[in-house]
């Protein structure tokens, strides 16, 4: 089995039994979730952090501090019984080895018991408790699908435990558990605050063996694991395991600055290269579940791509940051405020936009009905434009890399040849006709110019352009002849740019291309 093969199936681990594979964890594809399963379901993994220059003497004082408030969660599923499913366990037991009665019975409880139908499996995971009256954040993927929810306190009292809210889209969940007396808890701190290099601690339940205590230190910031619009994931190197999902990783002050999330691992066990939700994208998720059980999201309507260093080179912009305007959405607000295809976001409510990710989430937790001024690049000149975010409906994106067609309508009729080089390109263009269209297979409503030949050595093909894909603006200014082209481009060339910014439609996908001049 290869590495990637191995990363996406999570075996189940030590436990009383297991749950089955999480949306999550299908989501996050090689990256193995840290939750203990015990059906093959897959929980998440860790992140930690601190503030000491030094390594501590010792981790002692901290984990007596905190540890109390790190709870175990345990929750039922129900999945469908496969005659061809074959228990799996997180590692290899040596026939005659003494761990072999020790997990005897874990394959046997994932067997069930009978023939058919679905059966009862358990997942394991972490949480932590953020108030005394029992208030308990976990990941979402943990009790996702549950039918009961069970919270054990370090002192191994059990209570059931009522589901608050979820957020699938950050994999937070918030729990509420009844106490007659007050809790222990621990509080959120400052993630932004945290640096690379910085010691951290995780607590949390590996393997259902109960309250472990590994440290490390934060390895990255900002990993993106591609499960989806808000990975913002802090990566350290403390130990963490399947059913460390939902943990807290701490400070050297105690305070909560990551969330155990997810691991990359080839066996299902640690290889020190783990992942934790930062605080701060947590603490405004959390407010919101327990003030509402649900997340309202901020929309801006626009889909969006990376500034590339070629981008920032033909649009006039000193540095590769923001986020390019790509293509914007009828009715929404950025159509509302006048935000215009090319135009590259800066900032955000006064804010930065260095990325895609910081545009995405800042426009998210933005409250609906709300006004945020934006920077933007437009024209080789900053202008500010006031926006006001509506709500986020399931069916739409707060603002997505990628793009789809949305464009004009063409005549079509013009019969210009293919043969007119734009040399600086690499490339041959021509009018597109009917059976241009039917040659590239062109949509009638796209109009623009179409790409004949392209130079294999040229910058063009450098940076991807193929034949039949069609050219729609030039330097922000749409084109619908090879003359057109050619004469756009000469400009931008003759203002000392570096490269022109394209828009090209490939079978009604819609792209920035940035291609450098010869």
């Amino acid at each position: 089995m290869n590495l990637v093969q191995t990363l996406t199936r999570a075996p189940a681990s030590p436990a009383p039994a297991g749950a089955a594979r999480s949306p999550v964890a299908r989501g996050l594809g090689r990256w193995r979730v840290a939750g203990v399963l015990a059906a093959g379901a897959t929980l998440i993994a860790l992140f930690g952090t601190a503030q000491a220059a030094q390594a501590p003497d010792s981790f002692a004082d901290l984990a007596a501090k905190v540890t109390p408030a790190v709870v175990n969660v345990s929750s039922k599923h129900k999945v469908a019984r496969s005659e061809s499913q074959t228990p799996e366990m997180p590692f290899e037991v040596p026939k005659g080895s003494p761990f072999e009665d020790f997990f005897k019975h874990f394959r046997e409880q994932q067997q069930g018991d009978g023939e058919g139908g679905p059966r009862a499996v358990t997942a394991l995971g972490s949480g932590f408790i953020i108030d005394p009256s029992g208030y308990v954040v976990t990941n979402n993927h943990v009790i996702d699908g549950a039918t009961d929810i069970e919270v054990t306190l370090s002192s191994g009292k059990d209570y059931p435990a009522k589901l608050i809210g979820t957020d699938k889209k950050t994999d937070l969940a918030l729990l509420k558990i009844e106490s007659p007396a007050p809790l222990p808890t621990v509080p959120f701190g400052d993630s932004d605050a945290v640096r690379v290099g910085d010691w951290v601690m995780a607590v949390g339940n590996p393997f259902g063996l109960g309250g472990t205590v590994t440290a490390g230190i934060i390895s990255a910031r900002g990993r993106d694991l591609h499960s989806g619009p808000y990975d913002d994931f802090l990566q350290v190197d403390a130990s963490i395991n399947q059913g460390n999902s939902g943990g807290p990783t701490f400070s050297m002050s105690g305070e909560v600055i990551g969330i155990n999330t997810a691991i990359a691992s080839p066996n299902g066990g640690s290889v020190g290269i783990g992942f934790a939700i930062p605080s701060n994208e947590a603490k405004p998720v959390i407010a919101a579940l327990r003030a509402n059980g649900s997340i309202q999201r901020g929309w801006l309507g626009v889909q969006i791509q990376q500034v590339t260093p070629e981008i920032a080179q033909a649009t006039g912009l000193d540095k590769a940051e923001g986020a390019l305007v790509a293509d914007i959405q009828p009715n929404s607000p950025a159509s509302k405020a006048d935000i215009k295809r090319g135009d590259v976001i800066l900032s955000f409510g006064g804010k930065p936009v260095k990325d895609l990710r910081d545009l995405t989430r800042l426009v998210a937790d933005t409250p609906v009905g709300q006004k945020a001024d934006m920077t933007i690049w437009r024209d080789g000149a900053k202008q500010t434009v006031s926006v006001e975010i509506a709500k986020l409906k399931p069916e739409e994106e707060v603002a997505s890399n990628s793009t789809d067609d949305n464009s004009g309508a063409d005549n079509g009729n013009s019969g210009d040849t293919a043969g007119q080089a734009a040399k600086a390109l690499g490339l041959t263009l021509a009018r597109i006709t009917p059976d241009a269209r039917q040659q590239f297979g062109i949509a009638d409503d796209v109009k623009g110019v179409v790409v004949v030949d392209v130079d294999a050595d040229g910058p063009a093909a450098a940076q991807g352009i193929q034949a039949g894909d069609v050219i729609e603006q030039v330097a922000q200014k749409e084109v619908t002849s090879p003359g057109e082209v050619q004469t756009l481009a000469q400009a931008a060339r003759d203002s000392h740019r570096n490269a022109v910014l394209l828009l090209v439609n490939r079978q009604g996908n819609e792209l920035y291309v940035a291609v450098k001049f010869a």
